[in-house]
């Protein structure tokens, strides 16, 4: 069946299984009736027009007769970078045989040399002409006519991923961090690669892309994703290196305001800090001021240093944006201290896409904005000498301000990698292949991460009742966990119980906030059992980033601090993927990448949809608990002692959970031992025989 509506040609899907179905070739839907469907959305329109819409709206399938007018890139959006992947004339004709063949050769008359432009162009075929031209967003739930509810949550995911005010770059299908794709073009569903060097090749090609963190598994739910991550690395920062929670006219300074990075302005104001956070391109930093999340917004340095002067004397919390390089930043504040004696901040990070550093990802101080779009196709190894030479300045800033008092974290973008790359002094003392200067935030070995949801009718009054029931559900936990573990608890109940009143939602209704096994199983049975009552209209999604517990295997981040040697082994999201999926996820998603870059990190993610069903919470049930504690045995094992003390908890509370413990070594006298009593290397001349070919 085809269309002539221009606007949904992406979303046709059709695979039937008796039992189980599969959706694309990677993403998997569990425990589903068949999941063929044909899905129509409408707008909030009324009455009669929204019946006209519906008649006119139902499709399945590219709309191919007529083809739909070619309206190129809408300037209206942020685009992409252009990308310059180096293809020979026979790789160009590969890359559009590969775009051809969703289309019939009645057709390729007509897309092929367009195509051969957006390649040309562009560096990739992003299929333009097939951009839907109705509005991308979450719809409620019941706009989306399918066999399953399942399969309509993954629809909704999907499309608010692409929503113009949760997507990077819409209409190239970024969601965050650059080059992070919910899709590869408009017409095609993709696995992932993980060949950092042939990488941009074979995205040119139309057979790989990108997938971020949690864009590749549609669950990101925009900025607030990180807000409150963020929230609570700067609270723990200043508990840990300032020794005080109370952050009143201390000052972070940071940089980026795109995707991910777009929380930090927020996260500093809701801890009571004063953030200052760098943005070179215009274009986030206006939004992230229309939106609410930056109370103020400079151009110029010295203002920006007044600014930051007369915050701290008043004690007032402040969301600052320079527009401008955060190296700029960085040396006038150095360059303040050696004048003046007087240290202007606190704490400092970066959220930099830096693990896409010549594409985009970080703009070498030399260079104005528009500057560098243009050298980095141009000339790109002009362009890499230049970003290498600008991140040993920004090192070297940091460091000597850090000599004077400031504490600097890794925020896990690959800044100090890259700077270690780029020959900055970074380097931990004494400290092995992952470590850097960088502060490590070890709440993962307790089992916390981000746990999120999002309330499929689109009602932000289901969102408020969620919120109430999370609150209510870690308070009645909380009172009963270790002294440690409270501290977590009583920062998230705060985090709740004040989200809804930073206005943090982009896109979906959705919500996040940090929870460990037990807090993630009670609050997804006690939303599950609000939808039974009807206190919540419509199911709720569940997922969590994949910057968690068990989700990722990334030793320049999540598990830089696994110092058994199993830091480089990829198995835990490949265990979470799998395990996910027997345990009745309702679709699960194994790609590479996420802030550190290609072929250093792979991600297991996963949905679930909640729909008030028994089944629903005898999958909740059965899925979370396994998603969280494989990640706290695996840090365990490793030798972590939080680790240890948690996985053990979490057997005494369930019968049926066995997880095989490490035994140390408690006398370090058997190693030394060991040493002085090693078997001498023989030599050839000491061997009894000698062969000979």
């Amino acid at each position: 069946m085809t269309s002539n509506n221009p606007w949904l040609p992406a979303f046709s899907f059709s695979s039937t299984f008796t039992g189980q179905s599969v959706v694309s070739c990677w993403v998997f839907v569990f425990h589903t009736e068949q999941s063929w469907f044909e899905f129509v959305l409408l707008d909030y329109a009324p009455g009669a027009a929204a019946a006209a819409a519906a008649a006119a709206a139902i499709c399945s399938g590219l709309p191919l007769d007529p083809l739909p007018p070619n309206r190129g890139r809408d300037p209206s959006v942020p685009h992409a970078p252009v990308r310059t992947p180096n293809l020979t004339a026979e790789e160009e004709r590969l890359a559009l045989r590969n775009a051809l063949r969703y289309f019939p050769p009645s057709h390729h008359t007509t897309l092929a040399p367009e195509f051969a432009r957006e390649l040309r162009q562009y560096g990739h075929i992003y299929m333009y002409r097939f951009c839907p031209t109705l509005r991308m967003r979450a719809y409620p739930i019941d706009r989306y006519p399918c066999r399953t509810r399942q399969a309509a949550s993954m629809m909704l995911m999907i499309m608010n991923n692409l929503d113009p005010d949760v997507a990077q770059f819409p209409q190239e299908l970024v969601t965050y961090g650059g080059n992070g794709q919910v899709f590869s073009n408009w017409a095609q569903v993709i696995p992932n690669y993980s060949s950092k060097e042939q990488y941009e090749k074979m995205f040119a090609l139309g057979v790989t892309m990108y997938g971020q963190m949690t864009a590749g598994s549609y669950c990101y739910i925009g900025p607030q994703g990180i807000v409150h991550g963020t929230t609570l690395t700067v609270l723990n920062a200043g508990r840990r290196y300032l020794g005080s929670s109370d952050l009143k006219g201390r000052v972070f300074v940071t940089s980026g305001l795109g995707g991910m990075s777009g929380a930090q302005a927020k996260a500093a104001a809701i801890a009571g800090c004063i953030g200052v956070v760098a943005e070179v391109d215009e274009a986030p930093l206006r939004k992230r001021h229309e939106q609410g999340w930056l109370m103020e917004v400079t151009s110029n340095l010295e203002q920006c240093i007044k600014h930051i002067r007369e915050a701290r004397c008043s004690r007032t919390p402040l969301s600052l944006g320079y527009h401008g390089n955060i190296v700029d930043l960085w040396e006038r504040l150095l360059l303040e201290y050696e004048r003046t004696g007087e240290l202007l901040v606190d704490l400092g990070s970066d959220q930099t896409s830096l693990h896409n550093p010549y594409n985009g990802g970080y703009y070498p101080v030399q260079l104005s904005f528009r500057q560098a779009n243009q050298l980095m196709s141009t000339d790109p190894n002009r362009f890499r000498n230049m970003v290498q030479e600008s991140l040993r300045r920004h090192v070297k800033a940091i460091n000597k301000l850090s000599d004077a008092g400031l504490f600097f974290w890794d925020y896990g973008n690959a800044f100090l990698l890259e700077a270690q790359r780029a020959g900055a002094e970074v380097e931990k003392v004494g400290g092995g292949a992952t470590e850097f200067h960088i502060f490590v935030l070890d709440i993962f070995s307790l089992g916390f991460g981000p746990f999120r949801w999002v309330c499929t009718s689109g009602d932000p009054r289901d969102l408020a009742v969620t919120d109430n029931i999370a609150a209510t559900v870690l308070e009645e936990i909380g009172a009963n966990v270790t002294e440690r573990v409270r501290q977590q608890y009583n920062d998230n109940i705060r985090w709740i119980r004040e989200a809804g009143k930073h206005k943090m939602v982009v896109g979906s209704q959705a919500r996040i906030l940090y929870s460990d096994q037990k807090g993630r199983v009670c609050i997804a049975l006690a939303i599950n059992q609000a939808i039974a009552d009807g206190r919540v209209s419509a199911p709720v999604v569940l997922s969590r980033d994949h910057h968690d517990v068990s989700g990722t295997d990334s030793p320049f981040r999540e598990t830089s601090n696994v110092y058994d040697g199993s830091a480089f082994c990829a198995d835990m999201a490949v265990q979470n993927f799998v395990g996910d999926a027997f345990r009745g996820a309702t679709w699960v998603a194994l790609h590479n990448g996420g802030g550190v870059g290609w072929g250093e990190v792979l991600n297991g993610g996963f949905g679930l949809l909640l729909d008030g069903s028994e089944e629903a919470a005898k999958r909740a049930s059965l899925m979370l608990g396994w998603d969280v504690s494989n990640g706290v045995a695996r840090r365990c094992w490793s030798g972590n002692q939080n680790a240890y003390e948690t996985i053990q908890r979490t057997m005494e509370g369930h019968g049926q959970l066995h997880v095989t413990m490490p035994f140390p070594v408690q006398d370090e006298r058997v190693l030394d031992h060991a040493e002085q009593h090693k078997v001498p290397t023989l030599s050839i001349l000491d061997a009894d025989y000698v062969f000979t070919t």
